[in-house]
């Protein structure tokens, strides 16, 4: 494709606040838990009334919809989770008549079943106002060229992004994953603005644009929206360093709606919740007790205002922190600290919890490695083994053994004060991992595989 000489396009500061609806993302905490309120009594009405498993447990639980007197009643409920979608699969849990449904989206189910998730009319104008909200959070203005790299499909990253941008007056290329080189060019020749994708993905291109020797980082990219997967700070240095753009950790989860569930703001002191649409609680993973705001707790969403399939304490496995108090860019929706990681994926080592962030956070505080990297655990006798897999910056290094052993002894003795496990490292030439166009793998439990079962 002959190259296209990139419009010149001014570089507007990321860090302008915007509000896409000023009137509810400044709403007074007092009438925020108001209008919380009453879309809680519609949103457990609907449910007890249109679906069965709902209207079931709640009676177990000796409450009816008629009992809500106030959001702390919320407690009293049950947790539900990803394992009651699958359980009554595909739509055990709808709530509308399937002749409403406009939309279906599903998990890939590559471990376990699918979990199906739709979408009424409503609920698909809804999460496009609140995907676009979320990108002006960020600075993403009318006009710009977005830039969507997520999967389209029955994942939702694509169409929540797609959808979202077009809404808020953008220029979407549906990019979606993989075929990395003819994606830097595009962002090179359409002068793209805001680049939407995984992180992993995300340094995927960075990486193709230096091969390519497409200096990215010094055209009109301003903005990246990065998901789906946990990060670190680390890795939002590296991405803003290697793209010459502002990285923005936006949140969501299929089952309560897709990305758009929360966004940081220019300050990006957390993940501003939207809490006129979602309830957010952290629970003890182990427990399911409430915990304070401002202790590391589960994530939990009750969904306001989905029609087709109210969520009610939906379990998210994520960990984090809550904190309520208000936010220098003006708004007073609660702010959701950087995800530590997932309950469901943390690792048990040798009698050792430990999180893959945490692992991550150590691992590129050197220069002299990349962000690339995978965690095998193993079982070797009647020990756990953990090896980290990771790619050096230079080949040079990786290629020289004294070099190499010296950035090892660095690399194992960071991870043990970090975590307090030891582990073999084992150092890869720059590229030698595999990349992925979408969620990266960055843990092999090998303990978990049957014997004589493949993974």
């Amino acid at each position: 494709m002959n190259a296209i000489a990139p419009p010149r396009i001014r570089r507007r500061p990321a860090t302008v606040p915007s509000m896409l609806d000023p009137g509810l993302e400044t709403m007074p905490r007092e009438r925020l838990a108001q209008l919380q309120l009453e879309r809680l009594r519609r949103t457990l009405r609907d449910a007890w009334a249109g679906v069965d498993w709902h209207r079931e447990r709640l009676a177990a639980a000796g409450f009816e919809p008629s009992a809500l007197r106030s959001l702390d009643d919320l407690r009293r409920l049950p947790l539900m989770g990803k394992s009651d979608l699958r359980e009554r699969y595909p739509f055990g849990l709808l709530a509308r008549p399937r002749s409403e449904l406009r939309r279906l989206h599903a998990s890939s189910g590559t471990t376990g079943q699918a979990t199906v998730v739709a979408y009424t009319a409503s609920d698909l104008r809804h999460w496009a106002q609140l995907m676009a909200r979320s990108m002006a959070c960020a600075g993403v203005r009318r006009g710009d060229v977005v830039h969507n790299a997520y999967g389209y499909g029955l994942f939702t990253g694509g169409l929540g992004m797609h959808d979202a941008a077009q809404r808020l007056g953008a220029t979407v290329v549906p990019a979606s994953g993989g075929n990395t080189e003819r994606q830097v060019m595009l962002l090179r020749d359409f002068g793209a603005r805001v680049l939407c994708a995984t992180p992993s993905y995300a340094l995927a291109i960075a990486e193709n644009a230096e091969k390519m020797r497409i200096p990215l980082r010094r055209g009109p990219l301003a903005i990246g929206l990065f998901g789906a997967e946990p990060w670190s700070e680390a890795m939002r240095c590296e991405l803003e360093g290697r793209l010459g753009l502002q990285a923005f950790d936006v949140y969501g989860l299929s089952e309560v709606m897709g990305p758009g569930v929360a966004i940081e703001c220019a300050r990006r002191a957390g993940l501003h919740g939207w809490e006129d649409h979602f309830l957010f609680e952290t629970v003890d993973p182990d427990t399911g007790a409430p915990v304070a705001d401002g202790a590391a707790g589960e994530l939990v969403i009750t969904t306001l205002t989905r029609q087709a399939m109210p969520m009610i304490r939906y379990r998210t496995r994520d960990i984090t922190r809550l904190h309520r108090r208000g936010c220098d860019c003006g708004r007073t929706h609660l702010r959701i600290a950087r995800l530590t990681g997932r309950s469901d994926d943390m690792l048990i080592v040798r009698g050792v919890n430990v999180y893959p962030s945490q692992i991550e956070a150590a691992l590129l505080a050197l220069p002299a490695v990349t962000p690339n990297y995978r965690i095998v655990v193993e079982r070797r006798g009647a020990l756990d083994a953990m090896t980290i897999e990771i790619e050096a910056a230079d080949a040079a290094i990786a290629g020289d053994a004294g070099a190499a052993a010296r950035l090892g002894a660095e690399l194992r003795e960071r991870v043990k004060s970090a975590t307090g496990l030891s582990a073999e490292i084992a150092l890869k030439r720059p590229g030698e991992l595999p990349r992925s166009a979408g969620k990266a793998e960055r843990v092999r439990d090998l303990r978990r595989i049957p014997e004589g079962g493949v993974r």
